[in-house]
């Protein structure tokens, strides 16, 4: 199975003044995919839809080669989720809330729960109640992969953490990733962090799917590009123009996606001059994609 999740034209609407559209999107087996996006911009509803928690209105979910809804019970047992908010019994231990989840799962691992429960420095006759948000935030983790999952679907899991807190959790999912093959689709408003791990991304923004790419072709494909003696007319432009305005004199500061190196050429053809060309971090490319998407081109007085 070469891809873990695939969406082909999902619709749904929730209430009078969000929807998600015509969302296609898909999750390579072994990937860890960085599911990018503001907040309110439908990243945990797409989550839920994936997991059948949420009707579809229209289109297919397909999830670890099952059809969602009608084999997502299927695909569950294989899937480690963290939700964005956390769903624990305040009133169990850290023991007894392991036994109980346990329970649920045949291929649960008591010798990983214990060794990770260790590692994560959890007693385990400390009741939910009185745990940190930190060290709730480690048994949700520990929860999620203690059963040997194919898939983790994790939905802010390092939100609110401290540093410290994150690194920890974030280490024992790469090495959960490295030693199992396993796929990961972390939603998270923390950019310089899924630089890091990821190397799939996704970016959403009012319920849409701005972008799906490798993460090495998201972080060199878009360049900030200062130009002379800019053409007016947009021409048959060889990249994708995602934002032009003027930085200096008649200098013109173009932001564009898909940049290769043999592009160059249009401004040659075009007789402007191309005058540097800017790499841009995961944040700013971000940046760049919502404004884009929000504030349309104006090249010649025609939007593109």
């Amino acid at each position: 199975m070469s891809d873990a999740i695939i969406v082909r034209n999902v619709t749904y609407r929730a209430g009078k003044e969000f929807a998600i559209r015509d969302l296609a999107m898909t999750v390579p087996t072994g990937s860890v995919y960085g599911f990018l996006g503001p907040n309110g911009s439908g990243k945990t509803t797409t989550l839920r839809l994936l997991l059948g928690m949420l009707p579809v209105d229209d289109g297919t979910i397909n999830l670890l080669g099952h059809d969602v809804p009608a084999g997502v019970h299927k695909a569950l047992a294989k899937i480690g989720y963290v939700p964005e908010r956390l769903h624990l019994y305040p009133q169990l231990t850290v023991e007894e809330t392991l036994r109980y989840h346990a329970a649920f799962y045949p291929d649960w691992d008591n010798a990983r729960a214990e060794q990770l429960r260790r590692g994560f420095s959890l007693r385990a006759e400390q009741h939910v109640d009185r745990l940190s948000k930190g060290e709730s935030g480690k048994l949700m983790m520990l929860i999620a992969l203690a059963h040997n999952p194919d898939l983790l679907v994790l939905d802010e899991p390092t939100d609110g953490l401290d540093p410290v807190v994150r690194r920890d959790v974030l280490a024992a999912l790469l090495e959960y990733v490295s030693s199992r093959g396993a796929t990961v689709l972390i939603s998270s408003h923390l950019i310089h962090e899924q630089e890091r791990i990821c190397d799939h991304v996704g970016v959403m923004d009012d319920g849409r799917l701005l972008a799906e790419m490798p993460m090495a072709a998201f972080r060199g494909g878009i360049k900030r590009l200062r130009v002379s003696r800019a053409p007016l007319d947009r021409g048959d432009l060889p990249f994708t123009l995602l934002s032009r305005g003027v930085s200096a004199g008649r200098e013109e500061e173009w932001v564009v996606r898909g940049w290769q190196p043999a592009m160059k050429e249009y401004f040659v053809t075009a007789e402007s001059e191309l005058r540097e060309v800017i790499d841009l971090d995961l944040e700013e490319s971000f940046v760049e994609l919502l404004r884009s998407a929000r504030v349309p081109v104006v090249v010649a007085g025609e939007e593109i």
